[in-house]
């Protein structure tokens, strides 16, 4: 009896169909899980891009205070300097917006150096860096706007990726 069981466990070619529906069934619900999950890493991982671009602004305009004293804020006033003032001196590489391109039309909002230091009004809906010297002491804060996302006017100490929100 033992040896008709082994030549009728031999003598399966193939797979049935339950066994076939059951690997394709977990499949499936490992695809569902894994897909959703590998969503979340690429929004996060575009969000911590928007927190570096963010950091990087700060670390040029802290170059641009530090060798251009044209834009070094007197005591007790603030002096903005825009994401295109900083390309254009030369302080940073063109940025490029992790959800768009290059431009200011499909990325970030380079905002306008109106005076000649480069300073301007701070208009909320462009990219900009505010320096602020406060008794002597300069502190930095970014606003960053981008085609999907943006970062409100935000210290440098508080830069994370939950200061990126949704345009």
């Amino acid at each position: 009896m033992i040896k008709k069981m082994k030549e009728r466990l031999k003598n399966q070619k193939g797979m049935t169909l339950i066994e076939l529906l059951a690997v394709i069934v977990i499949l499936g619900i490992i695809a569902a899980i894994a897909i959703p999950s590998i969503g979340g890493l690429i929004d996060n991982s575009r969000k911590d891009a928007h927190v570096a671009n963010a950091q990087q602004m700060i670390s040029a305009a802290k170059m641009a205070v530090s060798s251009d004293n044209g834009v070094f804020p007197k005591v007790n006033t603030k002096v903005y300097l825009s994401l295109d003032y900083l390309e254009k001196k030369g302080y940073m590489e063109t940025l490029k917006d992790p959800d768009g391109g290059l431009t200011a039309t499909d990325g970030y909002a380079r905002g306008t150096a109106v005076a000649a230091d480069g300073t301007y009004t701070g208009a909320k809906e462009e990219s900009y860096v505010e320096v602020a010297n406060t008794a002597g002491k300069l502190s930095y804060s970014v606003a960053l706007v981008g085609s999907e996302k943006s970062i409100a006017l935000t210290a440098e100490h508080a830069l994370v990726r939950d200061s990126v929100k949704q345009n």
